[in-house]
């Protein structure tokens, strides 16, 4: 039947075939777009558009080159596409890219197909770039015989395949400024360097243009030539950034060779290099690990952030927001569109709790007691501190860590030259003295006998001693070995009398009957009044200190705590490891009547010319030691700048007399005993209204009293006016 069917259908055709035709063809209806027949379906052409739109939110280029048209590929080969988007993706900081449907596909033609969609682009930079509208042309490929991606620089951004590129032009705050309390300008940016831009087809003598800025930026030739040439050749490329000296030897030349273009770039300048170099620390470039943070702000590799001290805890604050914009730009410069802008936000400066003139002062006077010592303890000594602080706020006046260094050597753009920057950096890390080491927050030291203090505290507080307990001390003390006083005895004393007399017998007792009543209650009382924790500051890097206890003892050495180290603790020896900021802290507890405060360093930020805003609440933390302890503690301290005390010889022509300085000599041994001591001198003035903490630490160097107590004077002296710094020549008279 099948062939019937078929034969039928043939009859019915050659009689078709002999009709006579008309004169006229009757009018033909055309089929519309949508009616056009085709071999490719759309929804193919919609399948290959969105694998290659996921394709390029993975990164994956070789994927997505794979996908276009051979044509495409012919015109744009994979280094040539590759190439294209990574110049895009680095002058946006492109992150990744993130699609959503559009008005979706239709047929343009019979073989070509239009895909509609949106593109937000997240960059690191410039925030997200919303590109909405956006359209991808798809074509019949008949040597692969299926659609493709008809790819041309457009699926870049619209407007690129005629040599348009994309330009950033990124803004970045000028950094903050750093002030003293009175305003007095410590860090601000008025430096300045030398930027050097080129353009490659502007370029004289290419071979000697490439020479003349190899020397300039000290760099191989080579290098220079691959920054010149990763931008076309009629784009301004900015090579790099010289000082002022470098500038003005190479200009003539880098003008005459490669018609260079200069601009200013301001740079960080610290105005008096070795003021507070150990406070505000320095910039410079950041770390590997430090750059996706910083990206995620705004800022780049080449961004220049705070590196140490203030510069880099209040970073943030000094550093700004970034802004810029991104634009579509013609090789002619002319602007096809902007594709986004962000407004940069100002940096704040800070206004620190410094007195500049009183940290001046103070660093003249340790650095004039060195230079008077020489030939005696300056020869063995290998550095100091001072910390001098609000006793009842924690607000730090001065902190000073000597040696010294010049923080200016530390930046990025030394204003003083590369040079010589890195002959002082090198300087500075050979130095046995270790300049760098901010000695009051990060230098471990015994306490000595400052320690006393705190063992008397103890003692009161937790009833082991009476406020008036008597110890008739003889000069040698013998339960384990037999122990020496620092001179042959004190005769009968109080608990007051001991701390002003510094009776080593005496503590020596009392850290005994501690330890009989529970060798805890020393530890415990140390760290409640903050040795071996952080004092809670924030704004510079400190060590922690640390204070023995049985549990260590047993777990980290294997041993059983004995009655003897806690007299060794009670007089500031043993493993107990404290820094001069705990102990100014300890301190303003006793000088303000039991609360710890927490040290800081910023008082203010805010924009030159607007209000201010405070940046810290003092805190303070109660001690909870009864008042009438309190008030013994006061009395012993008091009396060692007077009646007969161990500083007595110290203070007593001072004009400082007239409102009482209160205070506590301490001498530390550390190392053999070839090593000399460590010198101790915690004091507060004036006696009855306490303001203002001084505590001086200078390292082996002997006797707390002859040479702590004397630099602390005159810092005192300095702060309340009382005469014009000079240097103090003072009896020699051994204390502890």
């Amino acid at each position: 039947m099948r062939w019937r069917f078929g034969f039928i259908l043939v009859v019915i055709a050659l009689a078709a075939a002999c009709r006579p035709q008309s004169a006229a063809p009757a009018a033909q209806i055309m089929p519309t777009r949508a009616l056009l027949p085709s071999n490719y379906r759309l929804e193919d052409a919609e399948r290959i558009a969105r694998e290659w739109l996921t394709q390029w939110q993975n990164g994956d280029l070789a994927a997505m080159h794979r996908l276009l048209s051979l044509a495409a590929q012919d015109a744009y080969p994979f280094e040539n596409f590759q190439a294209a988007y990574d110049r895009a993706n680095e002058t946006m900081t492109f992150a990744s890219v993130a699609v959503t449907d559009g008005t979706g596909i239709f047929r343009e033609q019979d073989s070509v197909a239009i895909f509609n969609y949106n593109a937000t682009f997240h960059t690191r930079l410039l925030g997200d770039i919303s590109d909405t509208n956006r359209d991808l042309t798809l074509v019949v490929d008949e040597n692969a015989n299926e659609w493709r991606v008809a790819w041309t620089p457009d699926n870049i951004f619209d407007g690129m395949t005629n040599g348009a590129q994309l330009v950033a032009n990124l803004t970045t705050p000028n950094r903050g400024n750093i002030y003293d309390r009175n305003g007095t300008i410590l860090a601000d940016q008025n430096g300045r360097m030398v930027r050097i831009n080129v353009i490659r087809q502007e370029i004289r003598d290419y071979p000697n243009c490439l020479a003349a800025l190899a020397t300039a930026f000290d760099q191989d030739v080579t290098e220079v030539q691959a920054r010149l040439e990763a931008r076309p050749a009629d784009w301004v490329v900015e090579l790099g950034i010289v000082e002022p000296a470098v500038y003005t030897a190479a200009r003539t030349q880098l003008e005459d060779l490669c018609a260079a273009q200069f601009g200013n770039m301001p740079a960080r300048r610290y105005i008096e290099g070795t003021l507070v170099p150990h406070i505000l620390g320095y910039v410079g470039y950041p770390d590997a690990d430090a750059i996706p943070a910083l990206e995620a702000a705004g800022f780049n590799q080449a961004s220049i952030i705070g590196r140490a001290g203030i510069e880099l805890s209040w970073d943030e604050t000094l550093r700004g927001t970034p802004g810029g914009s991104l634009s579509i730009v013609m090789p002619n410069g002319t602007v096809l569109r902007e594709l986004t802008r962000t407004n940069a936000q100002p940096a704040r400066s800070l206004w620190l709790t410094i007195d500049a003139d009183l940290q001046a002062a103070t660093e003249r006077i340790v650095s004039d007691s060195y230079r008077q010592a020489q030939g005696g303890w300056a020869e063995t000594s290998s550095g100091a501190s001072v910390v001098v602080m609000d006793a009842d706020t924690g607000a730090i006046r001065a902190l000073v860590s000597y040696p010294y260094f010049d923080n200016n050597a530390y930046n990025v753009f030394p204003t003083m030259g590369r040079a010589q920057a890195l002959r002082l950096i090198e300087q500075n890390q050979t130095n046995p003295r270790h300049p760098e080491v901010n000695r009051a927050v990060q230098g471990l030291y015994p306490l000595g006998s400052v320690m006393k203090t705190v063992t008397a505290t103890a003692a009161a507080d937790s009833g082991v001693y009476a406020l008036d307990q008597r110890y008739t001390c003889v000069g040698i003390w013998n339960r384990d070995i037999t122990r020496y006083d620092w001179n042959n005895g004190h005769g009968t004393l109080t608990l007051a009398g001991a701390l002003t007399n510094s009776c080593n017998p005496y503590f020596y007792e009392a850290g005994y009957q501690l330890d009989q009543a529970d060798p805890w209650i020393l530890p415990t009382y140390a760290r409640r009044f903050g040795f071996g924790v952080p004092t809670g500051m924030t704004d510079l890097v400190e060590e922690s200190g640390f204070i023995p206890d049985p549990d260590w003892m047993r777990e980290s050495r294997g041993e059983v705590w004995t009655f003897s180290e806690s007299v060794n603790m009670a007089i500031g020896q043993g493993f107990m490891q404290v820094t001069p900021l705990q102990v100014t802290r300890w301190f303003a507890a006793i000088a303000n009547g039991g609360d710890l405060p927490t040290p800081y360093l910023v008082e203010q930020v805010g924009l030159l010319g607007d209000a201010l805003t405070p940046t810290t609440i003092p805190t303070l933390t109660p001690i909870n030691v009864r008042t009438e302890v309190m008030d013994t503690i006061r009395q012993g301290l008091c009396d060692v700048t007077r009646a007969g005390g161990t500083a007595d010889f110290v203070f007593r022509n001072s004009p400082l007399q007239s409102i009482g300085v209160c205070g506590k000599t301490g001498t530390a041994q550390s190392g053999g005993p070839e090593t000399p001591s460590h010198a101790w001198f915690a004091s507060y003035a004036p006696r009855d209204n306490p303001e203002i903490v001084v505590v001086v630490m200078v390292e082996t160097s002997g006797q707390g009293s002859e040479i702590a107590a004397p630099i602390a004077r005159q810092v005192l002296e300095a702060y309340f006016g009382t005469v014009s710094y000079t240097h103090l020549t003072l009896p020699t008279t051994e204390r502890v």
